[in-house]
């Protein structure tokens, strides 16, 4: 099962590289890691997306909150939550191609943010599903190259970190 984790941390050298052994150390796969600071800007915010049982996820969080950088350790899974992801989509655009490629960027809200005269770069964001399914939609005509952030999520309504 998926799960998705946000870890609050002191923005302090060597906390990444802390909670990557924790993960690693013990044989669990991250899928997804992005990290960025907060309104804090002592403090960051580690979204982690990785699988497993809920034996495994309810080990993971603890050994995570015994890490002396962490503030806290939020699951979403079974929350209600915002969840964004961007990609980066390099797709070829011959002569004959370049109309359908701005079809599919049209129909996802996407935006081509480069140009060249054999190529387009797409940004997309979206939950991860919609990210899929426009690079499935892209793949028949040639995509070159793909770079993506990663999920990041936010709880929903009006509660913030600080008050929960």
């Amino acid at each position: 099962m998926k799960h998705t984790i946000s870890v609050l941390v002191e923005n302090e050298f060597g906390v990444l590289s802390r909670v990557a052994g924790l993960f690693s150390g013990r044989g669990f796969n991250i899928e997804s890691l992005s990290v960025a600071p907060t309104l804090d800007p002592s403090i960051s915010r580690m979204t982690i997306v990785t699988s497993g049982d809920d034996q495994i996820l309810e080990q993971i969080t603890k050994q995570l909150n015994k890490l002396i950088d962490t503030i806290k350790v939020i699951d979403f899974t079974g929350h209600d939550f915002v969840e964004r992801e961007m990609a980066l989509v390099k797709v070829c655009a011959e002569e004959e191609s370049r109309a359908e490629v701005l079809r599919i960027v049209d129909i996802f809200r996407a935006k081509v943010v480069d140009v060249t005269p054999k190529s387009y770069t797409v940004e997309v964001t979206g939950a991860p599903g919609k990210i899929n399914a426009i690079i499935e939609l892209l793949r028949p005509l040639g995509i070159k190259e793909i770079v993506r952030s990663g999920p990041v999520v936010i709880g929903r309504g009006p509660k913030g970190w600080k008050s929960s």
